[in-house]
Order: structure tokens, then C-alpha cells, then sequence
């Protein structure tokens, strides 16, 4: 049992096909800490939201940060499964992430337009790295990829819709 608690995680040799696997799961490390920021970004807006608006972005913002929690877990087993290792630090987490605090107090409409402002912002990452699993024969990352943009492009245009006054 003792040898059982010394195992230290260590990267994997994989033979799938997939050509080059380093750039993908860097890709993967990049979208995953943007959508961990983006949780908590969503999950502060969930807790903060007031006014006539309240109702629809509380419940929103809820089914965004679930669905965004989840997939951070299907994010980082993908790089697992490529032979790499996923971040495990917070402070990698915040120097990957190219999603931003916002500065000061927002209202309702203005924390819907910073979050959609942040979801396409990953949707962008989302498509690149798409582009670059396919260039690589990497079907599967490709395919989460495609997935978890049209999520994002969903979720932006949710909350630029509540944002119009």
C-alpha cells in the first residue's frame, strides 16, 4: 500500500496517430486555464447580479459555470490522454489564461457583455486550437474543440442578448 502513495505523475509515450502531441496539449492547457478564469469570472457574476435582470442572468450564469466546470474535466483528461501532463498550479493557470478581470463594479448588462466578451474570446482559442488538432491528425481534440466553441459562441450570444437594453 505504501508504494501506492508514492506514485509522482509523470508524462506518457502515446502511439494513436496523432502527430506531435506537445502543441496540442499546450493548446488544451490554454483552453482549460481560460475556461477555469471564465468559471469563476461566471460564478462572481452569479453571486453579484442585481436589478430587473437578476432572475435570468442568476440562472444563466449557473448553467454556464456547471457546463464550464465539467468540461474543464474533459479538457484536462484530454491532455492526460496525449501523454501529458495537465497544469496543476494556479499560478500556471493565471499565465496561460487570456480572460480578464473586469475593472470595478459592473452592472447586470455590463457583466453580460464582459462575459461575452470572454466567451468569445475562448471560442477564438477554441478554433485555432481546432485547426492545429486537425493539422496534427488529432480527431478527437478537434472534435472537443468544435464542440466546446459552439458552446461558448452559444453563451456569448445569450448574454449579449440579455445585455441590450
Amino acid at each position: 500500500m505504501t508504494g501506492a502513495l508514492t506514485a509522482v505523475p509523470s508524462p506518457d509515450k502515446v502511439e494513436t496517430g496523432v502527430r506531435d502531441t506537445g502543441p496540442i496539449a499546450d493548446g488544451l492547457a490554454d483552453v482549460l486555464a481560460d475556461t477555469y478564469r471564465l468559471v469563476f469570472k461566471t460564478h462572481a457574476c452569479h453571486w453579484n447580479v442585481e436589478g430587473p435582470a437578476f432572475f435570468s442572468m442568476h440562472k444563466l450564469t449557473e448553467e454556464q459555470y456547471e457546463n464550464m466546470f465539467s468540461a474543464a474535466d474533459d479538457l484536462a483528461e484530454r491532455i492526460r490522454a496525449l501523454g501529458h501532463l495537465a497544469p496543476s498550479r494556479m499560478d500556471e493557470v493565471l499565465n496561460r489564461s487570456k480572460i480578464e478581470d473586469p475593472s470595478g463594479e459592473l452592472s447586470a448588462g455590463e457583466m453580460a457583455q464582459d462575459l461575452a466578451a470572454s466567451h468569445e474570446r475562448i471560442a477564438q482559442r477554441m478554433h485555432a486550437l481546432a485547426e492545429l488538432a486537425g493539422r496534427r491528425r488529432d480527431i478527437v481534440t478537434e472534435d472537443l474543440a468544435t464542440a466546446r466553441s459552439a458552446f461558448h459562441e452559444q453563451a456569448a450570444w445569450m448574454l449579449r442578448a440579455i445585455a441590450k437594453s
